[in-house]
């Protein structure tokens, strides 16, 4: 199974009762036997441009895995879903990911080090 990132945008009308849309999404991904790994509420956003006569919507993010039938089940799942607006299934990228995690790594060692120097 591979790694995918897949980002959601909820209509905005649903911001109220979101986990009956979020439950949806999360059946389509266990349907296609994906596997959540993460979920982050991103909240109302405002679009750039203009989708289904919409300005907001909510952004949801999700790591998941899945096998290699899966995307197309779940791109074909999602675009005649009404709950979903827009959405972005893509490979997570292991690279990028793994320099992240360098990068707060550094940045949390910088801090401690200033701790340190700032009590001498």
């Amino acid at each position: 199974m591979k790694e995918y990132e897949l980002t959601v945008l909820i209509h905005p009308d649903l911001e109220a009762d979101l986990d009956k849309a979020l439950d949806k999404v999360r059946a389509i991904i266990k349907d296609a036997d994906g596997e959540i790994v993460s979920e982050d509420n991103w909240g109302k956003k405002k679009l750039a441009y203009t989708i289904k006569k919409e300005d907001f919507a909510v952004y949801v993010y999700f790591d998941v895995k899945l096998p290699a039938s899966a995307p197309l089940k779940i791109s074909n799942t999602l675009n005649i879903t009404d709950e979903v607006l827009r959405y972005l299934l893509v490979l997570a990228d292991e690279k990028g990911r793994a320099l992240l995690a360098e990068d707060k790594k550094r940045a949390s060692e910088r801090r401690e080090t200033d701790e340190v120097k700032g009590e001498e």
